[in-house]
């Protein structure tokens, strides 16, 4: 009885912690217009002013050499962004390692493992009372096998582990210790700095910066009122400025405010294309064309659903069900099965979710109705020749010399 006490409590704790999770998202995305929303919108104001200065004294005292970057002899390429979530970084990371690879690099791409399984507590106490060794990096895969599963590695890093054989995948929140690892454990000649422009431990030869063109810079505050980690100005870091989701010609606005800060960056606009379907847990592809008129649940949870529930109205699906969770949620079987029951009762005859997603599904679920993920691959829409000439900007240079021929 106790047990069960137990268990009511914590699922209803977790329910108003994530409803009010929810609720900051709205605020931070303005997409909660309530007077109590108005009210934390203007303390989330505040907070922003002082995330704003920590960021310029940070900034500050890397460009003064107060602070350092920790060169590995490496060649570095950094792809990252100016916002949190949603500008479809992971494609693009994927498309760059893989021509990276086919180059002849021997790459590794370095993740901090955003909401992968951390170290208990306790381990890290007695650690930091001991004075003892911090533990070695995970290695999500090796080049030739993945070791991790997704709930130990993140989302991302699993995902690209698995759709890049060949290429080492490494996780740590210290990224100069995960490329020395990967230089030392696998001879590795190129580390993709996954997630990097704002890591300024380790500079990158290339910067690689991903501009959501459907929402450049939200509503232009920092974190956490808006979802800039770094004034606009900063883009002047960047080599490569991508406008993903560029499916529209981009707007004039846009591309002044780019050349303003950084006249010399050359821009490629590119798009997220679904390609196929397949099976979650499984083996099965289904061609797109399938969709047409079909009965569609479809659910996700990442940062801005919208473009992903879009894609699935455009294949003519029938969306009878639409459910939205929060980012990198991770899914049991109890909320899976209710879910699927819903599915059915709206008539739905197939449940559709992300590929991100599915690395979140647990392995043993026995879904009551087929379960795919799109599969989505990034391609160039204008400036090609810049991507391609990017890729062979670092195959033509030895990684010890290319920071001063570049």
């Amino acid at each position: 009885m106790r047990t069960g006490f137990r268990q009511r409590l914590s699922r209803s704790l977790t329910k108003r912690f994530e409803r009010f999770e929810q609720f900051v998202v709205d605020v931070i995305y303005d997409r909660d217009h309530s007077a109590r929303g108005r009210v934390f919108a203007g303390f989330l104001w505040t907070l922003s002013h002082v995330f704003a200065g920590l960021v310029r004294l940070r900034s500050y005292l890397y460009r003064n050499r107060v602070l350092r970057d920790q060169p590995l002899g490496c060649l570095v390429v950094v792809v990252g962004n100016l916002t949190v979530g949603g500008t479809g970084k992971t494609p693009v990371v994927e498309r760059l390692s893989r021509a990276l690879a086919e180059e002849g690099r021997k790459v590794a791409i370095l993740s901090r493992g955003y909401k992968s399984k951390k170290e208990p507590l306790h381990r890290r106490a007695w650690r930091w009372l001991t004075h003892a060794e911090a533990p070695p990096p995970k290695v999500v895969s090796d080049g030739a096998e993945v070791l991790l599963d997704s709930n130990e590695a993140g989302d991302e890093p699993y995902m690209l582990a698995c759709n890049l054989p060949g290429v080492v995948v490494v996780v740590d929140k210290d990224r100069v210790k995960a490329g020395a690892h990967a230089i030392r454990n696998f001879g590795v000649d190129t580390l993709v700095l996954d997630d990097g422009f704002q890591y300024l431990r380790l500079k990158g030869a290339l910067n690689l910066l991903l501009i959501d063109q459907t929402n450049p810079f939200g509503n232009q505050c920092l974190l956490p009122r808006g979802i800039l980690r770094e004034p606009v100005r900063n883009l002047s870091r960047a080599s490569y400025v991508f406008l993903t989701k560029s499916d529209e010609t981009p707007d004039p606005e846009l591309l002044q405010l780019i050349n303003r800060h950084n006249s010399t960056a050359k821009v490629i606009r590119c798009a997220h294309k679904p390609r196929y379907f397949k099976e979650v847990n499984g083996e099965k592809t289904r061609d797109l064309e399938g969709f047409d008129d079909l009965p569609t649940a479809v659910f996700s949870g990442i940062a801005i659903p919208g473009g992903f529930e879009r894609f699935i109205r455009n294949l003519g699906a029938d969306v009878r069900l639409i459910r939205r969770f929060l980012d990198h949620h991770r899914y049991t079987l109890g909320e899976l099965n209710r879910m699927f029951e819903r599915a059915t009762a709206n008539g739905a005859e197939v449940v559709v979710t992300t590929e991100k997603d599915a690395v979140r599904i647990p392995k043993d679920f026995n879904p009551s109705l087929p379960l795919y993920y799109m599969r989505m691959e990034i391609e160039i829409l204008e400036g090609f020749d810049n991507f391609e000439t990017a890729v062979e900007r670092i195959c033509l240079h030895p990684s010890t010399n290319f920071a001063s021929t570049s």
